[in-house]
């Protein structure tokens, strides 16, 4: 049976990932070293031990997302991360920044060492370097492939691979967006956070709230209408003659159908984003997936929209995983 890798935003939730069933739960320290950097989520140093002491006993694996690029003569905050999550006793760390993989093979080698999604390694030729040069074991994929992509890659390479399976979308390849630093000097791929809560900004108008996101007018809403959270990619904006969605629909990934071809183009684990989400949000799409993988090793179906009223705006897709060029 694949992997399943959940996401863990506090300890409240790590707790209710291992309970739901989750193999293999990934977060991050309380800083701006992990691509989750917004208050109130995360772990500090004795969070982290605690919560890699519970998941072990029970027979899961936790993971460190040290998956920011550090700024230039910061690197000390990165170093002692990667030091702290070996201490803490993580299974492996999740690392993206050249930098870094560097630091970690030479002065941490028993620690194992996952490449992040933020480093966009999307062929064989790149993946390979990385293994070769850092000994990594594992590469999370870009969501940007196809299923047969995927596949291909997993002929010419000799780590594992994982891939996203639920949750948000972002408009590029991860580790290349700069609309959010564009809009509020904060990077989600330095700084950590996306859209940050600090920049953004709600006002009552005669026509209903307008959010806005570093002054930007993201979305415009009526009174009975439910307002999103201003991120930059899923505003709505006017292009032509034409408003709405430009850049990327309010949408959830969901590849749960997938899961049967997934398997057989080689995949290792199967990852579910989300680690700003509720515990209780946890607990149901790790319970789900579970479900699901589960079916599959016994032959059966795949459960059918089991989780549609948790999916951005209660519609999914399956993103690039069964995109053709039209």
């Amino acid at each position: 049976m694949m992997e399943l890798v959940c996401p863990a935003g506090t300890p409240a939730a790590l707790r209710a990932a291992v309970e739901a069933g989750a193999q293999t739960i990934y977060c991050g320290f309380a800083d701006e070293t992990n691509a989750r950097n917004f208050p109130g989520l995360n772990f500090d140093r004795d969070e982290m031990a605690a919560g890699v002491a519970f998941a072990h006993a029970r027979g899961s694996k936790v993971l460190v997302a040290i998956n920011t690029f550090p700024q230039a003569g910061a690197e000390a905050i990165w170093h002692r991360a990667i030091a702290d999550a070996e201490t803490s006793g993580a299974d492996a760390v999740i690392l993206a920044d050249i930098g870094l993989l560097a630091h970690a093979a030479e002065n941490h080698p028993g620690l194992r060492r996952h490449l992040s999604v933020q480093a966009a390694a999307a062929n064989p030729d790149v993946i390979n370097f990385y293994a070769e040069a850092f000994g990594i074991k594992r590469v999370v994929l870009p969501r940007v492939l196809t299923v047969d992509e995927i596949a291909a890659i997993n002929r010419e390479i000799d780590v594992e691979t994982e891939v996203f399976v639920f949750g948000g979308l972002c408009v590029m390849a991860e580790g290349r967006c700069s609309l959010s630093s564009y809009a509020t000097g904060r990077s989600p791929n330095m700084n950590g956070v996306c859209s940050p809560a600090s920049h953004v900004a709600y006002t009552e108008e005669p026509g209903g709230l307008t959010a806005r996101l570093g002054g930007f007018t993201i979305h415009r809403t009526a009174r009975d209408q439910p307002a999103p959270y201003p991120t930059l990619c899923k505003g709505c904006f006017t292009s032509g003659d034409q408003t709405g969605h430009v850049f990327e629909d309010a949408v959830s990934l969901d590849a749960t159908q997938l899961i049967p071809a997934l398997a057989r183009a080689g995949v290792t684990a199967l990852k579910i984003e989300g680690r700003q989400r509720s515990r209780a949000y946890v607990a149901e799409v790790v319970r789900s997936f579970r479900a699901a993988l589960e079916a599959h090793a016994a032959g059966r179906p795949m459960p059918q929209a089991a989780l549609a009223k948790l999916s951005e705006g209660q519609a999914a897709t399956t993103g690039a995983y069964a995109k053709t060029w039209r």
